[in-house]
Parts: structure tokens; C-alpha cells; sequence
């Protein structure tokens, strides 16, 4: 089964990254949300082409907000009254779950992911990976993750889409909302 996944602010920093490593992968069939001009001619420098917000909520199972931190609340609030009951909202930073900046409906899973980065000491033998100071383009990195609200049978599909965004991966570990915040 072909999971339905929105990645808002695909054409931004972290964006970019996340479509770097999900677009060929055949169990998701992303729509890739942006609005900057920048953000859009990098897609299509890449082959993609933006999907219209509307069109990309309407049947998704997952919502990747690949935003700035300072958006999050905003996005959220003007996005999550239409999304369909069910659908997973994956933020990338948990500062806005954890304010409670996030709009309450019990029906919606909210789960929060980061990246812990590359260790300083690793056993990566390819030069490109020793290389790779941040992690998830050539070097193993381990990542944390929450589900902040939900039923538990949603952390593994939101875990398992956040091994495919920041891999490749050497551990993920579960752990809270404020655990991860602070």
C-alpha cells in the first residue's frame, strides 16, 4: 500500500533534503507543497513539480512540515481543520508541540522527529560519508522521535517515514515531547 504524504515547504532547506531522499522511494507517493519562487525553481531544477496546498491535504495520510519552527503554529492552524480524520502531522522540531501551539483535534496524530547528527566518532569508510558533518546525505545518523499525540499504533508509520527522511540511520530512539525539547 502507497502511503499519501504532503511535504510542506518542499523546495526549502530541509525540504530539499527530505525530497533528496523520499522521492524515489515507491512506498510514499509525495506531494510536494511550496510556495516560494526559490523553493519552486529548485524543485523543477530536480524534475518536480509542486502540487496546490488543497490539492495535497485532501487525501493525505501523512503531513510533513518541513517549515520554519516560527510558522509551524500558524500553518497548523490554518491546515489542520481540513485535513482528513487519521492523518499523521509530522513536525520536524518539537519547540511547537510542546508550546501547545498546536490546534486541538483529537482525531489527528501529531508525532515530532529530529535528527541527533552524524557522531564525531564514527566507523564511516566511504570519504564522502566521513565528510558529511550533518548527517543523512552519505553518513550514518541515529534520530529521535515522539508521538505527542495519537493512537501508539502511529509512532512506527511516522517512524518509519523519519528513517527514510534522515537516512541513513543508525539507531532511533523513542522518547517524549519534552524530552526532546528540552
Amino acid at each position: 500500500m502507497t502511503t499519501n504524504v504532503a511535504l510542506m515547504g518542499a523546495g526549502g532547506k530541509m525540504g530539499q533534503r527530505i525530497t533528496n531522499n523520499i522521492k524515489d522511494n515507491p512506498n510514499y507517493a509525495i506531494r510536494y507543497v511550496e510556495v516560494s519562487p526559490d523553493g519552486i525553481a529548485a524543485l523543477a531544477a530536480i524534475g518536480i513539480d509542486v502540487t496546490p496546498e488543497e490539492v495535497a491535504l485532501a487525501d493525505a495520510d501523512i503531513v510533513v512540515l518541513a517549515v520554519p519552527d516560527k510558522l509551524i503554529g500558524p500553518i497548523c492552524a490554518q491546515i489542520v481543520p481540513r485535513l482528513p480524520s487519521g492523518t499523521i502531522v509530522i513536525g520536524l522540531d518539537p519547540a511547537a508541540p510542546y508550546a501547545g501551539l498546536l490546534p486541538a483535534r483529537e482525531d489527528i496524530t501529531y508525532f515530532v522527529t529530529h535528527p541527533c547528527h552524524a557522531p564525531v566518532f564514527n566507523d564511516e569508510v566511504d570519504p564522502r560519508a566521513q565528510r558529511d558533518w550533518f548527517g543523512g546525505v552519505h553518513a550514518k545518523q541515529s534520530i529521535v522521535s515522539a508521538l505527542h499525540q495519537g493512537p501508539d499504533e502511529h509512532f512506527a508509520v511516522g517512524e518509519a517515514l523519519a528513517k527514510e527522511m534522515y537516512g541513513p540511520i543508525i539507531r532511533s530512539h523513542r522518547v517524549t515531547t519534552e524530552q526532546m525539547a528540552l
